[in-house]
C-alpha cells in the first residue's frame, strides 16, 4: 500500500443542515475555518468582538462565496456580560458546531473588565463560559461538537492552578502556554463529562502549528510600537507558514466524521509546527484529570458558569 495522501481543505465533506458557531472569525485561522465551512453549505455565524472588522469580512466572505449562508453577532471573550448577551440571543433551534477560536497571545499585562488577568480571561474564561451558555443548544443537536484552539506552547509553561490570574508574577510567553494548556484540560474534561452522562456531544482540541495570522500584531498587540510590529511581520512570513494551512487542523476535528470524541488534532510534521492534520495521544495534559477537575472548578467559581448535564444528575 502506498502512502496516504494529504488531507486537503478540499476533502471536507458537505455541511449542508449544519449550524456552526466560530469566534475570531473575521480574521486568520477563524476567518479561514469559517469560510471553508459556509463554501460547504453550513450556516455559519462570525462570533467577532469588533463589529466593523466582522463586516468587512462578512462583505469580503459574501463576495466570494454569493451563497454562503452567514451571521455576523458580537461577542467579547473579555467581557462576560458580552457573552451572556450573545448566547441569550441565540435564536436557531440548535447549535451543532462551536469552534472556539479566539485569543489573544504574548500581550501586555492586562486586567478584563472582570478583573481577569486578560489572556487567562480571553483564552480559557470566555470560551468555558460560552460553551457552558450555549451547552443547551448544543444538546438540541443529534451529533454537536465543540472544537477548541490550543497552541504548542502549552508545552513551555509549567501550569500553576495558583498563579493562572497573575496573582504573583506575569510572564506573556509563559502565561499564555499556561492559558493554551488550560484549552487542553478544558476540552478533555467536557469530553469526559459528556462521556458519563451519556451524550452525544463531542469535545475536540487542535493545534494549528506555525501560522501566519494578526494574533501577534492585532489587538492588544498592536500598540508594541515599530520595531516590535516590523520585526513580528517579518518572522511571520519568512518561518510561518500560510493561514489555510493553519486552519487544516480546526476543520479536520469539526468536519471528519469518524473522528472521536477527546481527540487531539495536531500537525505531524517535527514538533507540530506544520504538517498534516493527525491525532495525537501521548500528550500528559490529555490525561491528568485531577487537574483538570480542578481547573474545571476554579472555571465555574470565576465564571459563576455551570454546566447543565441532567443525564448526570438523574444518576
Amino acid at each position: 500500500m502506498g502512502t496516504p495522501l494529504p488531507w486537503t481543505l478540499s476533502d471536507i465533506p458537505d455541511q449542508s443542515g449544519r449550524i456552526a458557531i466560530v469566534t475570531g472569525a473575521n480574521s486568520g485561522i477563524g476567518y479561514v475555518t469559517a469560510g471553508e465551512l459556509a463554501r460547504r453549505g453550513a450556516h455559519v455565524v462570525l462570533a467577532c468582538r469588533d463589529l466593523e472588522r466582522g463586516r468587512a469580512a462578512l462583505a469580503r466572505m459574501r463576495d466570494e462565496m454569493p451563497q454562503a449562508s452567514l451571521d455576523l453577532r458580537q461577542v467579547d471573550l473579555s467581557r462576560l456580560a458580552s457573552i451572556r448577551e450573545f448566547a441569550a440571543a441565540w435564536d436557531h433551534d440548535r447549535l451543532d458546531l462551536l469552534v472556539n477560536n479566539a485569543g489573544i497571545a504574548m500581550v501586555p499585562y492586562a486586567r478584563t473588565a472582570d478583573g481577569f488577568e486578560s489572556q487567562f480571561g480571553v483564552n480559557h474564561l470566555g470560551p468555558f463560559a460560552l460553551t457552558g451558555l450555549l451547552l443547551p443548544h448544543l444538546l438540541a443537536a443529534p451529533d454537536p461538537r465543540v472544537i477548541a484552539v490550543s497552541s504548542m506552547a502549552h508545552r513551555f509553561a509549567r501550569f500553576d492552578l495558583d498563579n493562572l490570574n497573575a496573582e504573583r508574577s506575569y510572564r506573556p510567553a509563559f502565561h499564555y502556554g499556561r492559558t493554551k494548556r488550560a484549552t487542553l484540560y478544558f476540552a478533555m474534561e467536557l469530553q469526559r463529562k459528556a462521556e458519563a452522562a451519556g451524550l452525544t456531544l463531542r469535545s475536540m482540541a487542535v493545534e494549528p502549528g506555525f501560522t501566519r495570522s494578526n494574533v501577534l500584531t492585532g489587538g492588544p498587540n498592536s500598540d508594541r510600537g515599530r520595531l516590535y510590529l516590523a520585526a513580528t511581520r517579518l518572522i511571520l512570513r519568512v518561518a510561518f507558514r500560510p493561514t489555510p494551512e493553519g486552519a487544516k487542523t480546526s476543520l479536520y476535528a469539526a468536519t471528519v466524521p469518524d473522528l472521536p470524541g477527546g481527540a487531539y488534532i495536531v500537525p505531524d510534521g517535527p514538533l507540530q509546527i506544520h504538517g498534516e492534520p493527525t491525532r495525537r495521544t501521548g500528550e500528559p495534559a490529555l490525561h491528568d484529570t485531577e487537574t483538570a477537575q480542578r481547573l474545571w472548578q476554579l472555571s465555574e467559581r470565576l465564571t459563576g458558569v455551570t454546566y447543565d448535564l441532567p443525564a448526570i444528575r438523574s444518576h
